[in-house]
């Protein structure tokens, strides 16, 4: 918020000092429309801008026909908007209703119909709403620290997380408040409207490398709910469990990494195997808990899937 008032000051020093310089009537009009254009990201600037613009336009011709014909009345402005809204809401241009009713309440104002009034109108919406995209243009704040610092935060929380699962596996008994899973998606949402407000700023070559990680992240914090739901039925100790937790354990190691290290995986198709060469269960209890293990590991192997698709081999990293 700080920067985008920083931004606006410079955009409106910029549009009056243009304005006044050629001596346009109205200088400071141009300054408000300047605080009108500045938005928080490049793309957005680009849209709105060029809405408020054609809207402006829009609203002067429609005004400039209203008031030569009825007058200018209160009544007649009423009538302005009732009909101008719509027709700029309809014509995609809702960003431009504010900035037109500025020009044509100057013209109201000005009770003066003519050519130059319209080309002052017109200028002062370039100057202004030119000043402001320029602003935007030349720079926006840098977000590639504040993602790589969320997806840190995230990646530590994941690794807490399959260290409790683990630890709850080893013992049956362990509580856990689960304020990791909170937090991480908090973290998870907050990297994404980063991310999408960092893709916006980009206009050449935009990299959706980092909404590719959280919208993975997020798909693999709905799997990890699934197993925590799943673990609420195991309440005993068992060889099985025991080597669950191990899974776990490991991939709290490798949730960190950046690539895709193929560990866990590797580990679970192993244990797999080594599960279908088990007896079967002797009680309903130890069928009750072998069912949910292997619950769990085919969560757990989705999730690895999900890894296994949005993140790098780590064969392939040099």
């Amino acid at each position: 918020m700080g920067f985008r008032v920083i931004k606006t000051a410079i955009a409106t020093l910029i549009a009056v000092i243009i304005a006044d310089a050629f001596g346009i009537e109205g200088a400071l009009s141009a300054g408000l429309l300047a605080i009108l254009g500045v938005e928080v990201t490049r793309k957005r600037s680009l849209l709105t801008v060029s809405s408020r613009f054609f809207a402006s336009v829009m609203g002067l011709l429609l005004a400039f026909g209203l008031f030569y014909i009825l007058g200018f009345q209160i009544w007649v402005l009423v009538l302005y908007i009732l009909i101008a809204f719509p027709l700029m809401a309809r014509a995609q241009f809702k960003d431009g209703i504010v900035t037109s009713s500025v020009v044509v309440f100057r013209v109201f104002g000005g009770e003066e119909l003519s050519l130059n009034v319209l080309l002052t109108q017109v200028e002062l919406l370039v100057i202004g709403l030119g000043s402001a995209m320029l602003v935007n243009l030349i720079y926006m704040p840098k977000e590639q620290n504040k993602l790589s610092e969320i997806r840190q935060k995230i990646d530590e929380l994941f690794a807490d997380i399959f260290s409790q699962i683990a630890l709850t596996l080893h013992h049956p008994q362990h509580v856990w408040d689960g304020k990791e899973l909170i937090e991480a998606g908090a973290l998870i949402d907050q990297g994404l409207s980063t991310a999408k407000r960092a893709l916006e700023n980009q206009l050449v070559s935009p990299d959706e490398s980092w909404s590719v990680y959280f919208y993975m992240r997020k798909q693999q914090l709905e799997r990890i709910e699934s197993i925590l739901e799943l673990i609420a039925q195991v309440f005993q100790r068992m060889p099985q469990t025991e080597i669950a937790a191990m899974l776990f354990e490991r991939l709290s190691l490798d949730v960190t990494k950046a690539e895709y290290t193929g560990r866990t995986e590797a580990m679970l198709l192993e244990w797999e195997q080594e599960f279908k060469k088990m007896e079967l269960p002797s009680t309903r209890e130890e069928f009750e808990i072998r069912s949910a293990v292997l619950q769990i590991c085919r969560e757990l192997a989705m999730y690895l899937e999900i890894a296994k698709k949005d993140k790098v081999p780590a064969k392939s990293k040099r």
